[in-house]
Formats: C-alpha cells, sequence, structure tokens
C-alpha cells in the first residue's frame, strides 16, 4: 500500500468531498422545509392531523425509495457529473413546487387560479368543506414530495460514487463521514433558519428560497468537477495516492483489471454481500427519518413547543449528531494501528455504532424530567446512527467495482427507504391512535404511550442490522466477477 509522505501530493479531493458537503447539506434542507412548517403554518391553512402528515411523509419514504433504485443505474449510467446535475435540478425544482401547492389547491376547488400566496390563504378561509381542502392539498403536496424525492435519490448514489473515484479505500469512510454531516448541518441549519423565513415572508417563501440553493451549487458543480485522471488540478502524486489500491492490486497475482461492462440488477442481487448491505439500510434507515421527520412534531405534542420555541432545542440536537464525523475517524484507527482490512474495521465500528441508540428505551421516561434529556438522547442516536451511515455506505465500495456502486447504492436505498415508509406511516397512525383514546402503555398516556413505542423499536434497529449482517458476511470478500 502506498503511503502518504511529507511531499506535497495535493488536496483538490478535499475540494470535490466539500461540493458533496454541500449538496448533502441542501438537500437534508430541502425535505425539512415541511416538516418544520406544517405544524404551525401549513395545516391550521388545510385543516391536516397527524396521519395527513404521515401520509405525505410516508409516500415521501416509498417515492424515494424505489427512485433511488433508478437513480443509482441512472447515475452509473450518465456517470458522476451529468447525473449528479440531473439529480440537483430535479430535486430543486421540485422544493419550490411546494410553495405553490396552496395556489393550486384554491384553484382548483374555487376556479380562481390567479390569485397570489396571500389570495390562496383568504380563497380557502371561505370553503366550508374542509374535507375536500384536505384531500387537494395532501395529493398536490405529494406530487411535490414525488417531484423532491425523484431528485433528492441520485444525491448518495452519485455521492458515494464520488467518494469512490477520489478517495482511495482506507479513507473513504472518513470522507464519507465528512461529506454526510452535510445532513446533520442541514438539519442543523434548517430550525434556526426555516420558521423564521416562514414568520417572516410565508410559508411558501420557505421552500422557494431553500430550494433556489441547489440551483447556485450547479455552477460551482459544472466548473469543478471531472474525473480525477482528467482534472487539471489533480497532480501525478494525488492521483497515484487515490489510486493506490488499484496500484497495489495491479500488482498481485491473478489480477484482472476493472472493464466497463454494464451491471445489471439481477446480477448485483446474486451476491450475499447486496442482501447484506440492503438489510442494514432497511433495519437503520427509517430511524434516522423517523428523529428527522417527526422530532419537531414531538416536541409541539408532547412539551407544547411551536416552531420557534423548538429552534434551540433542535440546534443543539443537530449539533450533537454532528460528533458522527468521528464515525469516520475510527475505521481508519482500526486499519492503521490494528491492522484490521477495511470492512473488518468497519463491522467492528458499526457495532460500537450499534449500541448507542440503546440509549432511546429511555428518552421518554427522562424526558418527565426535563425536555432537554430526551433531545440529548435523540442527538446521540442520531450522531450514531449518521457513522453508522458512513460506513454502510463504505461498504459498498470495499466490496463492489466502482462501475456497480451507484447502483447497489440505489439497492441498498430501496431498502431503508422501505423500512423508513413503514415506521413513518405507523407512527401517524399510532400517534393519532393513542392520542384520541388516550391508550396506556408502560406508564404512558395518549401520544406520549405512542412516542415511547417508537423510540423503543429505534433502540434496537442497529444491533439487529449488524448480526445479520455479519451473518451474511463475516469475512472481507469482495467480488472479483462482476
Amino acid at each position: 500500500m502506498i503511503k502518504q509522505t511529507s511531499k506535497n501530493i495535493g488536496n483538490y479531493r478535499w475540494s470535490i468531498c466539500g461540493l458533496l458537503f454541500f449538496a448533502t447539506t441542501i438537500n437534508y434542507l430541502d425535505r425539512q422545509v415541511l416538516s418544520l412548517t406544517w405544524s404551525d403554518f401549513i395545516a391550521p391553512e388545510f385543516h391536516w392531523t397527524n396521519n395527513d402528515y404521515g401520509n405525505i411523509t410516508a409516500l415521501f419514504s416509498i417515492f424515494y425509495a424505489v427512485s433511488l433504485l433508478f437513480a443509482g443505474r441512472f447515475v452509473d449510467w450518465l456517470d458522476t457529473k451529468k447525473g449528479f446535475l440531473w439529480a440537483i435540478g430535479i430535486w430543486s425544482f421540485g422544493a419550490c413546487l411546494h410553495a405553490f401547492c396552496g395556489i393550486a389547491t384554491a384553484g382548483i376547488i374555487t376556479g380562481d387560479w390567479f390569485v397570489g400566496f396571500e389570495g390562496a390563504k383568504e380563497a380557502l378561509s371561505t370553503v366550508k368543506d374542509t374535507g375536500l381542502i384536505i384531500n387537494v392539498s395532501v395529493t398536490l403536496f405529494i406530487f411535490a414530495r414525488f417531484v423532491l424525492a425523484v431528485g433528492e435519490a441520485g444525491n448518495f448514489p452519485a455521492a458515494i460514487k464520488t467518494t469512490a473515484e477520489y478517495f482511495p479505500k482506507k479513507d473513504r469512510a472518513f470522507s464519507t463521514s465528512i461529506f454526510n454531516a452535510g445532513a446533520t448541518v442541514g438539519a442543523l441549519a434548517a430550525p434556526i433558519s426555516i420558521p423564521f423565513i416562514a414568520e417572516a415572508f410565508g410559508w411558501e417563501m420557505a421552500f422557494i428560497i431553500i430550494g433556489a440553493l441547489g440551483f447556485v451549487w450547479m455552477g460551482f458543480w459544472v466548473f469543478m468537477y471531472e474525473k480525477p485522471e482528467k482534472h487539471l488540478k489533480v497532480s501525478t502524486a494525488e492521483l497515484e495516492y487515490i489510486q493506490q489500491d488499484d496500484i497495489a492490486a495491479s500488482k498481485l497475482e491473478g489480477y484482472v483489471p476493472e472493464t466497463n461492462t454494464k451491471v445489471t440488477l439481477m446480477d448485483c442481487f446474486r451476491y450475499k454481500q447486496t442482501w447484506a448491505f440492503a438489510f442494514g439500510k432497511f433495519m437503520t434507515d427509517g430511524v434516522w427519518w423517523f428523529f428527522l421527520f417527526w422530532t419537531p412534531a414531538y416536541l409541539s405534542s408532547v412539551y407544547g413547543m411551536d416552531s420557534t420555541e423548538a429552534a434551540l432545542p433542535l440546534f443543539v440536537l443537530y449539533m450533537i449528531t454532528l460528533l458522527s464525523i468521528i464515525g469516520g475517524w475510527l475505521p481508519t484507527y482500526f486499519v492503521e494501528k490494528k491492522g484490521m482490512n477495511p470492512y473488518e474495521g468497519r463491522m467492528r465500528a458499526m457495532l460500537i455504532f450499534a449500541f448507542f441508540p440503546l440509549l432511546a428505551l429511555i428518552a421518554q421516561p427522562l424526558g418527565h424530567i426535563s425536555y432537554w434529556l430526551p433531545v440529548i438522547i435523540i442527538g446521540i442516536s442520531g450522531a450514531a446512527h449518521q457513522s453508522w451511515s458512513a460506513n454502510i455506505y463504505t461498504t459498498v465500495g470495499d466490496m463492489f467495482p466502482k462501475k456497480a456502486i451507484a447502483t447497489i447504492t440505489g439497492i441498498g436505498g430501496l431498502a431503508g427507504g422501505i423500512g423508513s415508509t413503514m415506521i413513518n406511516k405507523g407512527s401517524g397512525l399510532l400517534f393519532d391512535y393513542t392520542k384520541e383514546t388516550n391508550m396506556a402503555f408502560m406508564g404512558f398516556q395518549g401520544i406520549e404511550a405512542g412516542y415511547f413505542i417508537i423510540f423503543s423499536i429505534c433502540a434496537v434497529c442497529y444491533l439487529t442490522g449488524w448480526l445479520v449482517m455479519k451473518a451474511l458476511v463475516p469475512k472481507y470478500s469482495p467480488i472479483t466477477d462482476l
């Protein structure tokens, strides 16, 4: 293995990593606008319930999951540069589209399409059939979420593929943890910006302003990205560092260079490595989406906070989640200091991270002391998830050739989306049921009982996922015949 020396090999790969970080930040900002505006701004206008919101988030998860399957294929087909541009262009358009759902709802119901945002509110306030308003508005928001999901599905397949192009295996978990921290920064910036934009300019402008950021990013991507072997800013020494795994492998007896033949989905499903990655995503992605979509509602329904009051707790929560960057460093420590291969180092790190979400079992009980305790626990669980996520993504690069990385990432994303759909839809139904019936469970009443049940499910997902992954792929076993 080629080791970095004191010679200046260049650092342009980190500029590319920075672009991936900002893309992921924008990605998460865009999907958070709805969760931070629906309760205080949108629900009163359209008369939504928890179940209506749960339906929208569940369908977004389905759209996102299915789109991931095709997004991975799309990115592998178009390749990284064009694939990423199409992805962020579509999702930015979808993000802005949400802003016009009120106007469209008023137009469909009243027949008057030529009204502004305030005119739409006034028109809907005169409609007595609230059920019609709910059905039309929910349908329109579902369509906007569909467009958003189709575009956002391209982010992680393209980012993981870019990481495999620009970093050797030993550095991929760390670089992935850095760009994946964009999810946390996006979630962190959202509560201290979106509610205040909505308060000052209307919820519609929150979607438009945040959505427009993606179009700005596209300009930077066009001018800054190129394959490392073709990029004028990547020095010969840096290229050798990036390609050190390929160089080392080429010296081994029986080495077969990677071909450019296309990989089919059926080819990918032949391998246990695919199923291990998919199951790990299925078990754990929904936990992150639950925390992302439902924590603002949790603070509102259990502690009576509005979106601006919840801004500080949510800011602290996501600041804690930034600890996930350690998750990218830990496997490198196991590889370099303990002599493990990359897969062994990642699995060891993932086992450690799998224990932290168990704290969610006591989040709701401690919430009776102070809301800050569940906020801190959710933050720690979120950091553990993002650390887990950075490593499970890089197991794809460990096992599969570069030409299949986006496709495998998409397959895992589909599995994760299915898990996310189940937990989001189930949560909405459970919360409405426990609230309406004042259900008692383990000493909790009403909606608090519902949150305790979901927190408990989230707590054990990671250990379950790790055990199954380890059973399917007990040892480092890269794919060489694809």
